[in-house]
């Protein structure tokens, strides 16, 4: 960041690339969605479509998180942060997770964990690469979270522990509803090496 950007431009960059991700997110849904009617359909080439696009939405989504974050610390805490508190907020625990979009994907990721646990083999490479585009924006959002002292402190949401613990935790709970089968190899960070 220049030394002239303006607590409105810091605002325009959070608020502008969180607008971006839960475009990204609804986007997601529908692509969801419609894998879900294929592979009901037993259409496999659009099902596989759909989730390739799924995977293209969820990279982008953390690529919208990694530029939301795109300036320092101090001025996340002096500029940004005081703007999701009251009183400029109604909740004392402002979250994204307090989002429909949201609560709809994550109804979605589970609605859709049994079709993931018995996948035919034709769509199991792309599932691969859509569970690892998950992994890449679980860990931008973690990164854009330690950058802001996350791994220090909790969320506006939740201060008993560490902000960075809990997007932790959030990441198991949905690799168990993307991955059911647990075909993702760990050992390297959780980002590579599909099982067939």
């Amino acid at each position: 960041m220049t030394k002239t950007q303006t607590q409105e431009d810091l605002q325009q960059i959070w608020e502008g690339f969180h607008w971006l991700f839960f475009v990204d997110v609804q986007a997601l849904i529908i692509c969801l969605r419609r894998f879900e009617n294929q592979l009901e359909a037993g259409n496999l080439d659009e099902a596989e479509v759909e989730l390739r696009t799924a995977t293209d939405l969820m990279l982008a989504s953390g690529a919208a998180m990694k530029l939301a974050g795109s300036f320092s610390r101090k001025e996340y805490e002096q500029k940004i942060r005081p703007n999701m508190e009251p009183p400029n907020v109604e909740s004392e625990n402002f979250s994204g997770l307090m989002s429909w979009d949201h609560a709809l994907l994550i109804k979605t990721f589970k609605k859709l964990t049994p079709a993931f646990r018995q996948l035919p083999v034709e769509l199991q490479a792309q599932h691969g690469q859509f569970v690892e585009a998950y992994l890449t924006l679980s860990h931008s959002h973690r990164a854009v979270c330690s950058q802001f002292g996350g791994e220090e402190t909790g969320s506006l949401r939740c201060n008993k522990i560490s902000a960075v613990s809990r997007l932790e935790n959030f990441e198991k709970g949905r690799l168990k509803m993307l991955d059911p089968n647990h075909r993702l190899d760990h050992s390297d960070g959780g980002c590579s090496h599909f099982s067939n």
